[in-house]
């Protein structure tokens, strides 16, 4: 029996249809590959915008516990909570220009020389910079300082800065009081 191969030729085998839909799919593949890659590249500033803007969230949540941890640890006089806030390096300037060293500050609350019994916050902005975030805030106060009377307005900048474990710790610090309009000098 002899067989006609132009006959054959135009019949469709599944050789042949395998092999069309497979050069058909793996061209498929790469354009839908590509489209992804290219799709992929156009939404990456919008995905790198939104993976900063969460570090941002939860560094701003972050550093205002922190604030609200100094600030519960100086009405209680927790010098241990406060020795773990601060920096080695710590450095502060008060409100009539003194500058504070971090032992000074501890000092200070273990004596029982610095006290408060009321610290009101409020007009809390954080900017952050890198491994740097700075705290403005508006203080109401209530307390002393070597028996002196300290209460009032305050406006003041705290500094943090990530150590090299990642913590946050206070670098600085500066306080000014709130004079009210028509008050001596």
């Amino acid at each position: 029996m002899r067989i006609d191969r132009r006959i054959l030729a135009t019949l469709p085998s599944e050789a042949f249809m395998s092999a069309s839909l497979c050069t058909l799919s793996t061209i498929a593949r790469r354009k839908m590959v590509l489209a992804l890659l290219v799709s992929l590249a156009a939404c990456a500033p919008a995905l790198f915008a939104l993976q900063l803007h969460s570090q941002r969230h939860e560094r701003r949540h972050e550093i205002e516990q922190l604030e609200e941890t100094w600030r519960y640890a100086m009405l209680k006089a927790n010098v241990s909570v406060m020795d773990s806030l601060l920096a080695d390096d710590y450095m502060g300037i008060t409100a009539n220009g003194t500058i504070e060293t971090r032992d000074r500050v501890l000092a200070s609350m273990r004596s029982g020389a610095l006290r408060f019994s009321v610290i009101d916050l409020s007009e809390r902005k954080l900017r952050s910079y890198g491994t740097t975030v700075l705290v403005t805030s508006r203080a109401e106060i209530t307390g002393t300082n070597a028996g002196r009377d300290v209460s009032g307005g305050y406006r003041y900048t705290r500094v943090y800065a990530q150590d090299a474990q990642g913590k946050w710790k206070i670098v600085s610090f500066e306080v000014s009081r709130i004079r009210e309009p028509g008050a001596s000098k």
